[in-house]
């Protein structure tokens, strides 16, 4: 949990934001999982919801950590998978049979208890179940019900399901990176996946805002694709290419030069120098000044226009230091620099791991078996607590506590439903 000095000196008790709000979580994978995440790291009670036998297909996910360390396979059962234990921390684990006759009356109890419900499932599902929006509206008219699917609800056109590949495929995101002549690029970082759920988290709070006011809730419907095409259109990408800049750039942007990742001694580095001060300060930590007054570079259309010579020039110019030597240099000037790194120096950055945005994932009974970094909570609250603390639960961990604590179900009814398979 992330707080400031100053309320750690305070010792004072701080509220979670979302510490009011009950979310059902039926979600799956990365997609849902991440948005339900982010709700229990700003203080929602977050009751995951999965099937007895089968439960959250990311619990299969390797690598798996165990009292031994890492492995690409489950060596014992008590090993978890890392995305397990990145994704569903802070999270309360129930399990019902959704398919079992009986199983509609206890939903219908959670659905009452709960404000909001998060599901990812193929489009249709919930629906096919007989436990769509509509029946849910019915059972809670306040409830706020938010579905991410591949390329919206209402969609029949569109496959029912859908993949982070498949979405970076068609939203043209794969044209936007590498050479003009370079095939697709996926993107490594699952794009879909996060964005949509974060537009979903935006939804849900806003949605929660106004049925805090009129009683009455509603269904946030969110696209995957729809959510990274937007995020494409952000650059008229087809619009450059008419006007004759390449649409896929590379390792530059020319039309912001000097900007770009450029080769060093013994690594890369990013320079973004776009503005008319900015690219005067490059030139000066190049030592040569007068590159600035140079017609060919002197103004922001010039330097578009020769951007082939100018990036010939900054190559020669980092090939010839390290990259903490090219760094110091640019900054010294005022130009904004930074080396390239690799995700096992950045997840470990100092800066953010004090923010509590990476935190260390440690295995929920041995500890720390390992070093590896998962996601934090990258919004600081200065009267807010929030962040994890709570480890992923074990399928179906918490059923006795949910059914009798939150539903109020007797210690009877609880074995009645084991017996019958329903939880």
């Amino acid at each position: 949990m992330v707080e400031t000095t100053k309320q750690k000196e305070s010792g004072t008790a701080l509220p979670k934001p979302l510490a009011d709000i009950t979310v059902l979580d039926m979600t799956v994978a990365l997609a849902g999982p991440f948005a339900t995440f982010l709700l229990a790291g700003l203080g929602a009670r977050v009751i995951k919801l999965e099937n007895p036998t089968s439960g959250d297909t990311c619990r299969e996910n390797a690598p798996y950590l165990g009292s031994d360390g890492a492995s690409l396979v489950r060596r014992s059962a008590d090993d978890v998978s890392v995305s397990a234990i990145n994704r569903l921390r802070n999270k309360l684990g129930i399990t019902l049979n959704l398919k079992h006759p009986d199983a509609r009356a206890v939903f219908a109890d959670l659905v009452r208890k709960s404000d909001v419900l998060v599901e990812n499932y193929s489009r249709g599902t919930l629906d096919r179940l007989g436990v769509g929006y509509s029946w849910l509206h019915e059972v809670s008219p306040r409830l706020v019900y938010c579905s991410i699917t591949g390329f919206g609800s209402g969609d029949d056109s569109s496959p029912a399901k859908a993949m982070d590949t498949i979405i970076q495929a068609q939203s043209g995101m794969m044209y936007t990176s590498g050479e003009p002549q370079d095939p697709p690029v996926r993107v490594g970082i699952p794009m879909a996946d996060l964005c949509a759920p974060m537009f979903g988290v935006m939804g849900v709070l806003a949605a929660i805002h106004q049925a805090q006011r009129t009683g009455v809730g509603q269904h946030i419907d969110v696209s995957m694709l729809g959510a990274l095409t937007m995020m494409v259109s952000v650059e008229p990408f087809d619009l450059l290419e008419r006007c004759g800049i390449p649409q896929r750039t590379g390792q530059t942007l020319p039309r912001l030069a000097p900007f770009g990742i450029y080769p060093t001694k013994d690594g890369f580095i990013a320079i973004c120098a776009p503005t008319e001060a900015m690219s005067r300060s490059f030139f000066e930590a190049t030592g040569h000044p007068e590159l600035a007054d140079d017609e060919k570079f002197s103004t922001r259309n010039a330097r578009v226009k020769n951007f082939q010579e100018l990036n010939a020039f900054i190559e020669r110019f980092t090939r010839s230091l390290t990259s903490s030597e090219a760094v110091a240099r640019l900054e010294r000037a005022g130009t904004p620099a930074a080396e390239v790194r690799a995700p096992y120096a950045a997840t470990r950055d100092s800066r953010v791991v004090q923010r509590g945005e990476t935190v260390p994932l440690q295995h929920p009974r041995y500890g720390a078996v390992e070093d590896v970094y998962g996601m934090g909570m990258p919004v600081a609250f200065s009267g807010s607590k929030v962040g994890f603390d709570q480890p992923p639960p074990e399928l179906g961990e918490h059923n006795d506590m949910v059914y009798s604590q939150v539903l109020g179900y007797s210690s009877e009814r609880i074995a009645e439903l084991k017996a019958q398979k329903v939880i």
